[in-house]
């Protein structure tokens, strides 16, 4: 018997059209993560406490098995609205494409785009969860991007893995948009090395080159707009647990700020379906509410 569906099973359904709701006996073969529905929504919860439980799960089954989320311990409504904000945090592993990105060609820039990863190093691996959360956040508000708008979100943080990836610095610079604009360039440099000797056409690698060097600075352009919305909202559904236990307070707070600068206010609604530690929470609640007097976002749920 199909369960009642509700507005949570609607805009789960909404945004993660490919994923499918059905009861645990017809999971298949596919290998079964048992998640607490309970456990997540509990006050002092930190989702990064989770972060090895499931992508380390996800690295035992393997593609051919796949993995399925089993929730239990709340009623449907609330499961649903769980499942979106579990499903939002690790939507890398879902790896959804379209039709720009399926073939031979992206699957080539996927395996070259992992092998620049040395996954022995905790940051990089970050680096990589953030660099795949980014491309699926793109297909998530823009179903239908094209191919560089996809590589720029894959590659947008490349030329992290050459100056941090074994310890940040960021915290450190004394002009930090221009430390940024600074990592953007450079890695725009390095992603267009490698689109052309994977054999790119050249049109699409500079257009890619135009997006990874302007991605710190939002400007008139939607394709540009969109990858400052899909980073920021990675940063703050993925990394900002993380970043909050690595960096200090007054740091992470100058971080939160910046980034919901580049998010686009007709977005930041999708940040009630995130999961936050709950120290990352206070203070995202206190830069909303100093960004109010420029415009007036939903509230966090």
């Amino acid at each position: 018997m199909r369960p009642p569906r509700g507005a949570a099973f609607a805009l789960l359904a909404t945004e993660f059209p490919t994923l499918t709701v059905r009861p645990l006996e017809q999971a298949g073969d596919a290998n079964v993560l048992w998640l607490d529905a309970q456990a997540w929504r509990a006050p002092g919860f930190d989702p990064f406490d989770w972060d090895e439980h499931v992508f380390g799960a996800s690295r035992t089954c393997g593609e051919a098995r796949g993995l399925a989320l089993h929730l239990t311990g709340a009623p449907l409504e609330a499961l649903a609205t769980t499942a979106l904000e579990i499903l939002t945090r690790y939507q890398g592993l879902v790896r959804r494409r379209n039709s720009a990105s399926e073939g031979p060609l992206f699957d080539t820039l996927l395996a070259r785009h992992l092998a620049l990863h040395d996954l022995s190093k905790p940051l990089v691996v970050a680096d990589h969860r953030h660099a795949l959360d980014t491309w699926q956040w793109v297909l998530r508000l823009a179903p239908r991007a094209e191919l560089a708008l996809q590589l720029a979100a894959l590659f947008h943080d490349v030329e992290r893995l050459l100056s941090e990836a074994d310890q940040r610095v960021e915290h450190h610079a004394r002009d930090y948009q221009a430390f940024k604009d600074a990592h953007a360039a450079r890695g725009a440099d390095v992603a267009c090395a490698l689109l052309e000797e994977v054999g790119v056409d050249p049109d699409t690698r500079e257009r890619v080159r135009w997006l990874i060097g302007r991605h710190e600075r939002p400007e008139p352009d939607e394709d540009l707009a969109l990858l400052n919305d899909a980073d920021a909202l990675s940063f703050f559904s993925l990394n900002a647990s993380g970043f909050a236990r690595y960096f200090p307070r007054e740091h992470t707070r100058r971080k939160l700020a910046y980034t919901l600068r580049r998010l686009r206010p007709h977005q930041r609604w999708r940040l009630a379906h995130v999961r936050f530690a709950p120290q990352v929470r206070r203070l995202l609640e206190e830069t909303l509410e100093a960004a109010s007097q420029e415009d007036t976002p939903r509230e966090l749920a």
